[in-house]
């Protein structure tokens, strides 16, 4: 891990590697609110360098980034162009063929974190999947992973695929989105193992483990680079009932329930943009807050931290009461509820997983852009 000298030119800055393969193609655009070139959105550029953009995609939160996690998304028309946008989120998580119908070339740009269950990366393997499927060219324009300096977590395994977590990789797989998209790819995981006409331009001046601080957040409740970093440890409290902060001006930078009196910290969940249901609203939730540490000394010792999960199991009474169906699948199989249960050690939990993430790392190995 290093922290980053030299400015980082993202894939979407590098317009000399893709314009010329834009001319005299009629574009669907794959973006969100993350898709800045500069300061100004990706789209807006295309459109004003007269590139022939026909339709928007949009992941889970929308195109501007409005929505709620889990929210249904209509489809709709961007304010400013008036371009169809086709939602990718909801019942229609994969393009349909007649939504790319008149589409020479699909051109994909979000800003992702490098954890398994931030469904951008679903979205990307359906728009592979339909692309492939409809013989039209995918270009990504990658950009770092700030969560990409360590590899953790258990491997999914295949009974447990779903939008949170769609292929054998760990919580936090360490690659960028364009890696990532060569992975999909080059492991043939889309369906009937097609493989898509895919085209990545990497990002310059960025080696894998460089700090990299996001310009906007990626999504409504992860707001910062402390919210981002803790993602992956805290995220796994969504499967439980333990609240980690939506309906806060902190999500995923604390957790709590009303039943851990012995925490003197608390907070009240209250509905606000980005939460208008928030788990355990208006009740006091004591626990653990990290929203006044050194973003940068998170990132340094950066890992899956198991003890808040296993520490508050064990203080709550009805321990039959904690889990929900979801948490095997944002784990990604039923062995960590399971240990958990069972009363397993960080360390002992953390070296079931070794033998697997050694032949995953062999593996991604193959797909890797950044030393």
């Amino acid at each position: 891990m290093e922290l980053q000298q030299e400015v980082i030119v993202l894939g979407n800055e590098r317009t000399s590697q893709y314009f010329p393969l834009l001319r005299n193609k009629k574009i669907g655009f794959v973006g969100n609110h993350t898709s800045l070139i500069g300061d100004s959105h990706l789209l807006d550029s295309l459109l004003s360098a007269n590139f022939d953009v026909i339709r928007i995609f949009s992941p889970e939160h929308g195109f501007r980034g409005l929505a709620d996690a889990g929210e249904l998304v209509d489809h709709d028309k961007d304010p400013k162009s008036g371009i169809e946008i086709v939602s990718l989120y909801g019942k229609n998580k994969k393009p349909k063929n007649e939504q790319l119908e008149n589409v020479d070339l699909l051109l994909f740009d979000i800003q992702d974190v490098g954890v398994r269950f931030y469904t951008y990366i679903s979205t990307l393997h359906y728009v592979m999947e339909a692309a492939a499927e409809n013989d039209i060219p995918l270009i990504v324009l990658d950009r770092p992973n700030p969560n990409s300096h360590y590899v953790d977590g258990p491997i999914l395994q295949a009974d447990f695929k779903s939008f949170v977590g769609m292929h054998p990789v760990p919580i936090v797989h360490g690659l960028t989105i364009g890696e990532y998209a060569q992975m999909i790819n080059g492991e043939k995981w889309l369906a009937d193992g097609i493989q898509c006409n895919l085209k990545v331009i990497a990002c310059d001046n960025y080696a894998r483990g460089d700090l990299y601080q996001l310009k906007v957040p990626p999504s409504p409740n992860l707001p910062n680079m402390m919210s981002i970093y803790l993602y992956p440890s805290l995220c796994l409290f969504e499967g439980t009932r333990i609240s980690i902060g939506r309906g806060t001006e902190f999500p995923f930078q604390q957790y709590g329930h009303p039943e851990l009196k012995g925490k003197e910290y608390f907070f009240v969940p209250k509905p606000m943009f980005g939460a208008k249901n928030p788990k355990l609203e208006g009740e006091r939730c004591y626990g653990e807050s990290f929203s006044d540490q050194k973003e940068i000394e998170i990132f340094k010792e950066q890992r899956i931290n198991l003890s808040y999960i296993i520490e508050t199991y064990q203080s709550i009474s009805n321990k039959a009461y904690f889990f929900t169906n979801f948490f095997n699948l944002l784990a990604g199989n039923d062995i960590l509820k399971k240990q958990i249960m069972n009363g397993a050690s960080e360390e002992e939990i953390k070296d079931s997983w070794q033998e697997d993430l050694k032949v995953y790392l062999s593996m991604r190995s193959n797909y890797e852009i950044y030393d």
